[in-house]
């Protein structure tokens, strides 16, 4: 019968980060990592197991006018260039992994600047494991036997895990196996090679006092904090070749105790050391990483892998899990993997690796920041608020800084002279952190189920089962008659009961004889066992004596060769010193080369440069020549062209004079006549304008205005509000034109031409006003458009210029060859006006009167 089940008393509830609970510092641990280079300068001494110190390197003290200081740094334990992951391991990681398995959540991360070494510590290399697959090895080495089969445990979104019994359970498993999931490690399967020598730990680790009255079920996550946004790096993606889809940022929430964690954030249930690390290799090639000019393979992103332990007591029987939510354990281990901290002018960042970089420093400040925050307030009794929510890493894990927990950091740094201020600033963060206390974890509450149970009732079935040898033996003897004597007369009860005794002491007599018969043949085995084993040990030892013999030949051969050794390396030192004395001459002579190669570059340079100059000097100083003697035959030119054409305008008027006997008034040429006339005159230079003498019998100029090819058309004339008043004789006048400033729809529609008159400063100073003349047509749409046809240049320039001033930039040609008319003002001047020092109308200026022509 089966006792009945005691109502389990449940938990009482403590409030975390209670003044009741004591405190803890953080603990803080210093790796240095040994130089990639012997002849490297160092900057960072391993004073003893607790105490490191920072030389200031030459570079810097020459940078720094001289100034050489050393400081000195304390931690909880040094850990110098030749521990190895074991060492570093049982110190760091065990008690974590202990506190894990007996409820206790715990927080381990390593901090650095970028190739120090943070990677090598949390993850390993081949043949070396890290932290990560040591601490996973030792749980499951402490909980193997223990272990829930898979889905009793079932976790939900809340940050908590719910029970399912067996049936459920077996339901459950059915189900998964049905559909298609991710391949996960089984005991079945080769362990992959990439990473198979990272996880074969030689030495066994296994944590004490493990509750073997309870089932255990490990669960892990993997996430990354890449630009402050939390990222699931065990999220399966549908692969789309077509349109890919980016991966998705996660939120973060808190529980209902108060605990931060990643929501939607995939978590795999895992049962060996193996299939754990497969799920972390499968998320750590999703991990962002780069190539920096400090480090080949930078991480880019803050990494934090989870483990989850779920523990549950068995029911009073020892066989099933007790099915009560309330006495589920759960207790948490992150190992985080921080990117590394930097400057950007080292690392030669560029485009989103220097945002990925502003982002980590800041992630990195804000961290430091929440430290001096938490250091004050606990020191000088502060209530200053701590900026957790300033960055996603510091807000993920305010529980252990609030809470309760034992938090943990490897500080790793690189004893190269070239991080030497990195590695400063890393040290004083690291001073900062040690100050900073944390509650202690408490004890979970003991179950009141009695203790044991799980192989009390496992061991109570085999007792019953096996038979004694004394009742073999007993069942051998013949049966007892019965001894109850009824009657004072009765003769065969005492007889029978003789006779049963006699025949049981005649086969225990039997009995006996063979027992000493078969004890006998087993002394005698014995002693040819023995007299076997005595010649065996004899033979035994004169092999170990002669082995003796060997070894001790091979210890003297040992020595010889370790003398030997000796004088090799003594040599080899003094090569050595001869080989580096060699090689500072040779990099001497190098530097001394390159800077005759530099200065012999820059004398090139130099001389490259200079020729170049003179050759722009040269070609300048022709260029400029070329053009002075250009504008000096243009204007030569100019001036003779002038004379020649004053000299035949005056042939002409001599002409003109001889030719009319009397005086008219030309008549002036047709604009329609000049357009048929095809055949061009000869291009004379423009002539000065002419000025009118008093004394010459010339009739006067009549002022005329021009007048418009289409004068008998409507016209709109627009005249910009901007134009100039001018006071030329020619002046354009359209009769009967609508004249606007600004051409508007109104006035197109009621005239059939348009007429814009621009002006605009010539090259030579003038104004120059441009008559532009189209005609305008109705569109569809019941608008107007102009379609541009002709445009008039009205141009006037100073006495001082080269060219005659005309009414039209194009003049048509005569059709018999001769030159076309010029304008009437023009035609009615006799007198020219040429350029002359000391003329009484201004500077420059010399009248030339007509002469007279002589009687024949």
């Amino acid at each position: 019968m089966k006792p009945a089940r005691a109502k389990t008393p449940r938990k009482p509830l403590v409030k975390k980060g209670s003044q009741t609970n004591l405190k803890d510092p953080v603990g803080v641990y210093c790796r240095v990592r040994p130089l990639s280079f012997p002849d490297q300068e160092c900057c960072i001494e391993v004073i003893n197991n607790t105490t490191v110190q920072l030389h200031t390197p030459e570079g810097y003290r020459l940078n720094r006018n001289g100034d050489c200081k050393e400081t000195q740094y304390s931690f909880k334990q040094v850990f110098g260039t030749h521990t190895t992951q074991k060492e570093l391991f049982d110190v760091v990681a065990n008690p974590l992994v202990e506190d894990l398995i007996h409820g206790k959540n715990g927080l381990l991360f390593t901090y650095g600047v970028t190739g120090s070494g943070k990677t090598h510590t949390m993850t390993g290399s081949p043949g070396e494991g890290g932290l990560l697959p040591r601490c996973l090895d030792m749980i499951f080495n402490s909980i193997g036997s223990f272990q829930a089969k898979r889905y009793v445990f079932k976790s939900n979104d809340r940050n908590s895990m719910d029970i399912q019994c067996e049936v459920d359970a077996l339901l459950e498993r059915q189900k998964r196996e049905a559909v298609p999931i991710p391949k996960t490690l089984s005991s079945k399967r080769q362990i992959d090679p990439e990473f198979a020598d990272m996880i074969t730990v030689q030495e066994f680790c296994k944590a004490e006092e493990v509750d073997e009255d309870s089932v255990y079920g490990v669960f892990v996550s993997y996430i990354e904090i890449y630009n402050n946004y939390i990222y699931d790096l065990l999220e399966e993606v549908p692969f789309d070749p077509i349109k890919p889809k980016p991966p998705q940022s996660k939120l973060l929430r808190e529980d209902k105790n108060h605990n931060m964690y990643v929501a939607g954030c995939t978590e795999i249930e895992v049962k060996s050391t193996e299939e754990a690390f497969e799920v972390f290799w499968r998320g750590q090639k999703k991990r962002r990483i780069a190539n920096t000019h400090l480090n080949r393979e930078s991480s880019r992103s803050h990494s934090v892998f989870n483990i989850k332990l779920v523990q549950a007591p068995l029911d009073a029987d020892g066989d099933n899990v007790l099915q009560e939510k309330e006495q589920i354990t759960i207790s948490q281990l992150s190992l985080v993997d921080l990117a590394g901290s930097e400057r950007t002018n080292r690392t030669r960042a560029e485009g989103n690796r220097l945002r990925e970089a502003g982002n980590i420093n800041q992630s990195l400040m804000t961290l430091r920041t929440c430290m001096d925050v938490l250091r004050e307030n606990q020191m000088y009794g502060t209530n200053k608020m701590v900026p957790y929510r300033d960055s996603k890493l510091t807000h993920l894990f305010k529980n252990y800084f609030d809470g309760e927990g034992k938090v943990r950091m490897i500080v790793c740094v690189n004893p190269k002279a070239e991080d030497y201020e990195e590695s400063l600033q890393v040290m004083r963060f690291a001073e900062v952190t040690q100050e900073v206390e944390v509650a202690r974890p408490i004890d979970k509450a003991i179950c009141g189920l009695t203790p044991g149970r799980r192989y009390r009732n496992q061991a109570r079935g085999p007792v019953g089962d096996e038979p004694l040898v004394t009742d073999m033996v007993l069942q051998s003897f013949p049966p007892l008659p019965s001894c109850e004597i009824l009657d004072i007369n009765d003769e065969h009860t005492l007889p029978k009961l003789i006779e049963a005794l006699e025949k049981r002491h005649h086969l225990r007599q039997m009995m006996i004889d063979e027992f000493n018969k078969q004890a006998n043949t087993f002394k005698a085995l014995l002693q040819g066992f023995d007299s076997a084993v005595l010649s065996k040990e004899n033979y035994i030892q004169g092999k170990l004596n002669e082995k003796e013999k060997v070894i001790s030949g091979q210890k003297l051969e040992i020595e010889r060769l370790e003398k030997k050794n000796k004088t090799l390396e003594y040599k080899i030192e003094i090569l050595e010193k001869t080989t580096t004395i060699y090689e500072e001459d040779k990099r001497n002579l190098q530097q001394e080369l390159e800077t005759q190669n530099q200065k012999l570059q820059r004398q090139f340079s130099d001389k490259r440069r200079l020729e170049a100059r003179l050759q722009g000097m040269v070609t300048e100083t022709t260029m400029k020549w070329e053009k002075e003697c250009e504008r000096r035959v243009a204007a030569k030119q100019l001036e003779m062209q002038n004379k020649l054409w004053v000299k035949d305008e005056k042939l002409k008027q001599l002409k003109a004079i001889v030719t009319e006997p009397k005086t008219e008034k030309p008549e002036r040429p047709s604009r329609e006549r000049d357009r048929e006339k095809v055949t061009q005159r000869s291009v004379s230079p423009s002539p000065v304008p002419f000025l009118f003498q008093p004394d010459q019998n010339i009739p006067p100029i009549r002022l005329r205005h021009r007048r418009s090819r289409s004068a008998g058309d409507r016209w709109v004339d627009h005249k910009p509000a901007s134009n100039v008043q001018t006071e030329t004789v020619m002046q354009p006048h359209v009769p009967h034109a609508i004249t606007v400033s600004v051409a508007n729809e109104k006035a197109l529609a009621k005239c059939e031409k348009y007429m814009l008159t621009h002006q605009e400063l010539a090259s030579d100073g003038e104004i120059e006003t441009k008559l532009i003349k189209g005609d305008v047509y109705k569109t569809r749409g019941g608008g107007q458009s102009v379609q541009f046809t002709d445009i008039e240049t009205l141009k006037q320039e100073s006495p001082s210029g080269s060219r005659k001033r005309r009414s039209s930039t194009v003049v048509p040609a005569q059709a018999d060859g001769t030159e076309s008319e010029w304008t009437d003002v023009e035609t009615r001047c006799s007198v020219a006006v040429e350029m002359r020092a000391g003329s009484q109308l201004g500077p420059g200026y010399q009248h030339h009167a007509q002469p007279k022509r002589k009687k024949p």
